[in-house]
This record gives structure tokens, sequence and C-alpha cells, in this order.
């Protein structure tokens, strides 16, 4: 790997990523692109270039220009949006992603990074350590998107020699971007008001327990799997990674040990019955003896850096 192009990067996973690439990779070896990018951004002290992943002529002129030969797509509407324009999340999930794969293979890229998610799951999968491999029914157009984005891949590992890699993210946890429209938004948002208001209404129950991650742990693993030997892998597109899971009601008793005056209610509305489709625990095992994978952060551990970082903001008037 030289140079990366890194597709959505500025959204909540590529905005940490792409910079976490650059101190491993060097600045100027790790393009940003994004449909919307800020010149303001800390993603300006490498080259940034606007792209619609939808437009493979595009995602071929820019890997051409910048000599690209990894490319890690991002690019995705997220689980409760894509409920709301299940077209738009097909165009950007699916229609992008074989645009990147094509342009990839021609190229004869060195290798692709495609994030699946646990929404791949169902509500007939096993919900409690939910297998490497199972049944992938999911009731979502999101979820729809990652189990083919997860075929997709393998299919063109099979039949080109590509070397493409996933990895299926549990609800990614961080201080860093606000919640961008995916049913595990109110594992982040509850940290921000707990700061700013030091409460908060829930819009799935107490008893709601999915998969999580903190961010650092996210940004590693991935990084991992994209620097893994290809020849130890038996699988790649469609990778679990775990690292915890607890229910809202154990996220708030968190937060109450740092502010025991937090207080939490609950009003489920339409992601009650996402969150309700998908794994309470993600049996990680492939990922952890073909890659030696391994999280840094348990729960508490994750509410005090978070809630540090955050109030470090609210003090200087940053949210």
């Amino acid at each position: 790997m030289k140079n990366i192009l890194v597709i959505g990067a500025f959204g909540q996973i590529g905005s940490e990523l792409t910079l976490a690439l650059r101190k491993d990779f060097g600045n100027e070896h790790v393009i940003a692109s994004d449909i919307n990018i800020r010149e303001n951004s800390p993603l300006a002290t490498g080259p940034m270039v606007v792209l619609d992943a939808r437009d493979r002529n595009a995602i071929a002129e820019i890997s051409k220009k910048y000599s690209i030969d990894t490319i890690i797509n991002l690019a995705a509407i997220l689980s409760a949006n894509g409920e709301k324009n299940p077209a738009l999340a097909w165009d950007v999930n699916i229609n992008a992603l074989i645009n990147t794969f094509e342009v990839a293979r021609e190229m004869k890229m060195d290798r692709v990074l495609v994030p699946s998610s646990i929404a791949a799951f169902g509500p007939t999968t096993p919900r409690v350590n939910t297998p490497q491999e199972t049944i992938l029914e999911p009731s979502t157009m999101y979820g729809i998107t990652k189990v083919a984005g997860e075929l997709l891949g393998d299919y063109y590992v099979r039949k080109f020699g590509l070397d493409v890699r996933g990895l299926r993210y549990p609800g990614i946890i961080s201080h860093e971007t606000l919640p961008g429209g995916g049913t595990t938004d109110y594992a982040v948002a509850i940290y921000y008001d707990a700061v700013k208001f030091n409460k908060y209404n829930c819009f799935v129950s107490a008893e709601t327990r999915l998969p999580m991650m903190y961010m650092p742990d996210c940004i590693k693993a991935t990084i991992d799997l994209l620097k893994a030997d290809f020849t130890s892998l038996k699988h790649h597109s469609n990778f679990n990674v775990g690292a915890m899971s607890f229910s809202a009601a154990e996220l708030a008793e968190s937060i109450k040990k740092y502010q025991p005056d937090f207080s939490i209610t609950y009003e489920p509305d339409y992601r009650q019955a996402i969150a309700n489709s998908w794994p309470e625990s993600i049996d990680d095992s492939a990922a952890r003896l073909e890659w030696g994978w391994k999280p840094s952060f348990d729960l508490d551990a994750m509410t005090q850096d978070m809630l540090k970082n955050i109030k470090i903001k609210h003090e200087q008037g940053l949210i």
C-alpha cells in the first residue's frame, strides 16, 4: 500500500480513520474524498477532493491522478435514514460500491476495504453470540445493502482475485462527530446530552442491548484488517468484530457513576424495531484467529473518556 483513497472521509468513521492512516502512511499518501468537503476540516492537512462515488469515471480519474493502490469505501446511507429514502440508500450503498470494485479491478489495485455492519443480520439471526456464518435476513434497506455488499466483495475475490476486505461494525461511539442517522446513535447522543443537560430522552427501551465499540477500537480494527496478510484470511468481506455489549439502562448507569444526578427517560420510536432485529452480542472468534483482533475499551473506560472529551468541547463552546 502506497496511496490510499478514503471515500466518505468526512463521515463519523472516515474523519478519524483518515487522520490515523495519515499518521501511519503520511499525509500526502492518504486522499480524503467525500461528496461534500469542508476546507476548515482537520483533514485539510492532506489532499482533499470532492467525489460522488456513484460516478465511476470520477473514481477512476482521482485514482489515476493520485496513483491509488488501495481504496477504503465508507460511503453509506445509514439505517434510520435509509428507511426514509431506500432508493437513495441502494444507490449510494451498492452502485457506488460496484464502481469502487470495478475501478480497483481495472487498475489492478492492491486491495479494497468496505465495512459491513451488524445491520446485515435480522430478526431470524441468533441474537446472542451471533456466529460468523449465520442467517442473513435483514429487515432494513441498509441491512439489505450490507448483505449484498458482502456477497459482492466475496464474488470479486473469487471471480477476479481482487483483495477485498470488510468487517461488520457494531454501533460505533465517538466524541469527535455528532450522530449521523443510525439506529445506534442514542449511544452517542446520551453522552452529549449528559454533559449539556444532565439528562437524556432515549429513543429505544431501557432493555435494548446491542454490540458497541469505541472509536479507537474501531480505527484499530480497520487498520489491523487492512494490514493483515491476505494468505491468513479465510474470510474476506464479512468479519464479525466485537468489543462490548450493553443495554441502554446499563449505559445510563455507567454515566451515573461519574455524574450521579444524571437522569434518563425512554420513549421508543420507529428505531426500536430496527434495534430489535439486531444481535445482542457477537462471536468474533474468526477475526481474533485470522488477524489477531482484540479490543482495548470496556464500557466504563469508554464512558470516562467520552465524558472527559465532551466536557472539554462544552467548556470551549464547541457544542
